[in-house]
C-alpha cells in the first residue's frame, strides 16, 4: 500500500505536539488528533527486542546502540539520563553498562562505569566513577572514519572555499600534468613543512533545484601529498595519486576538524529539502554514503539532526479508461531511509545515510523523521 509523506506543515504540527506532550507548554494544537497527542505523551517507543542492559563494546556507535533500545534512534536524548557527576555525561566508553529502567512509568537509560549500584525507593541508581580515558576513546555517534575521509578529500567544495583554498600554480620541470612522485608549486595560505594536503579538481556545479542557484561544486579527488618547502610559491610533493593533477587544482588540509560527537535528534523546525549530490558519483545511494542536501544553517539544521529520506514518486501516465485522454499522475513519495547531518553551511548540509531501506537517488526528498 502506498503512503504519502507528511508535509512540512504537518511535520511541524507533530513536533509541536511532542513538545507540548513533554511539558514544554500547555494547550491544544489545531488539527492534531487526540491519538497523536497520546502517542507523543507515551514517550519514545522501545525496540520490541530491546535488551535490559548492554555492555558497550569497542567498535559500537551511538546510533547503533540507540537502535537496540529504541524503535526511532533519534529519540535518544528523551531517554538518556545524563549524569551531572560525570565530566561529560554524553560520552560513552567501551566497558560502560547501559541499563534500561523506568522512572515514573517512563523508560530511561542509566549508565554504570564500574561502580556499585544502590537501590533506593524502588529505583536503581547507578554510581559513576571518574574516568581517565581521553575523548578519542569515547564511542562515536556514527562511523567517524567515513566522514573524516570525506571532509579531508574535499568531495564537495563551497564557493568561498574555492576562492580561499591554496592552489597548484605550476608543476616542476614544466610538466602540463603531474602524479605521484612529482613536485608541485602551490600558492595561498599554506601550512608548515610536512603539513598534509589532498589535491582536488573542481568539477561540476551543484545546483539547488528549488531556485537554480549554484550552492557549491563537486570536488574530484586527485591525490595527496605534503609540503616539502615553504615560501611563495611553496613546494608540495605528491605521494599518492588517483588521477593526473593540473594547474588550478585546489589543496584541502587533511586535518579538517569536525565534531567528535553528535547527539541524534529531530530538527526543531520543519524541513523539506532534496538530495542534490552523492559522493563518488554512484547512481544508487546506500548505507554509510555521504549525501549533500539543499538545506543548511539558515533552515535550522545542525550537526546531529536526523532526516528521513523519501524516494520521490515517479510521474506515470493514467490511460486506464477507454477513450480517455492520457493524464500524468505523480505517485506518492515512499520512505527509503534515514540520514544524519554532520556538517552544515548556510545553504547546504552534508549528511551520512545511516539506514537505507529502499533505493535512494539524487533529487529524492528529505524531511523531519517523524
Amino acid at each position: 500500500m502506498k503512503i504519502s509523506r507528511p508535509s512540512a506543515v504537518s511535520a511541524g504540527l507533530l513536533l509541536c505536539t511532542a513538545a507540548l506532550a513533554f511539558g514544554a507548554g500547555a494547550g491544544t494544537v489545531t488539527g492534531v488528533t487526540l491519538a497523536a497527542q497520546e502517542a507523543a505523551a507515551a514517550g519514545p517507543a522501545l525496540n520490541p527486542s530491546h535488551p535490559q542492559e548492554y555492555v558497550v563494546k569497542r567498535g559500537d556507535t551511538l546510533w547503533g546502540i540507540s537502535a537496540m533500545f529504541l524503535r526511532d534512534p533519534w529519540y535518544w536524548p528523551e531517554i538518556w539520563s545524563a549524569n551531572p557527576q560525570v565530566a561529560n555525561p554524553h560520552l560513552i566508553y567501551p566497558g560502560d553498562v547501559l541499563k534500561l529502567v523506568y522512572v515514573d512509568g517512563r523508560p530511561q537509560l542509566q549508565l554504570a562505569r564500574g561502580g556499585a549500584a544502590a537501590t533506593s525507593g524502588g529505583t536503581e541508581k547507578l554510581s559513576p566513577r571518574i574516568r581517565e580515558q581521553g575523548l578519542e576513546a569515547a564511542i562515536p555517534t556514527i562511523p567517524l572514519e567515513v566522514i573524516g575521509a570525506f571532509l579531508s578529500r574535499g568531495a564537495v567544495l563551497q564557493k568561498d572555499e574555492i576562492k580561499e583554498s591554496p592552489y597548484v600554480v605550476a608543476i616542476r620541470d614544466a610538466h602540463l600534468a603531474g602524479a605521484a612522485g612529482n613536485e608541485f608549486y602551490v600558492r595561498g595560505d599554506i601550512g608548515p613543512v610536512d603539513q598534509g594536503y589532498s589535491v582536488v579538481h573542481v568539477g561540476d556545479k551543484l545546483v539547488d533545484p528549488d531556485d537554480g542557484d549554484v550552492v557549491g561544486y563537486e570536488g574530484i579527488y586527485v591525490g595527496e601529498g605534503t609540503i616539502r618547502r615553504g615560501g611563495d610559491p611553496a613546494t608540495l610533493f605528491m605521494s599518492d595519486s588517483a588521477r593526473e593533477a593540473r594547474e588550478g587544482d585546489r589543496l584541502i588540509r587533511q586535518d579538517v576538524a569536525y565534531p567528535a560527537q553528535f547527539t541524534p535528534r529531530s530538527p526543531a523546525k520543519p524541513v523539506d529539502g532534496s538530495i542534490i549530490h552523492v559522493v563518488d558519483g554512484v547512481s544508487q545511494i546506500g548505507q554509510y554514503q555521504v549525501i549533500v542536501i539543499n538545506r543548511g544553517a539558515r533552515d535550522g539544521l545542525e550537526a546531529g539532526h536526523v532526516l528521513r529520506i523519501w524516494q520521490r514518486g515517479d510521474k506515470v501516465s493514467d490511460h486506464a479508461k477507454p477513450g480517455r485522454v492520457s493524464q500524468k499522475v505523480v505517485l506518492p513519495d515512499e520512505p527509503a531511509g534515514l540520514s544524519m547531518v554532520f556538517r552544515t553551511y548556510e545553504r547546504v548540509s552534508f549528511a551520512l545515510v545511516v539506514r537505507a531501506t529502499s533505493e535512494i537517488h539524487v533529487l529524492d526528498v528529505v524531511t523531519n523523521p517523524i
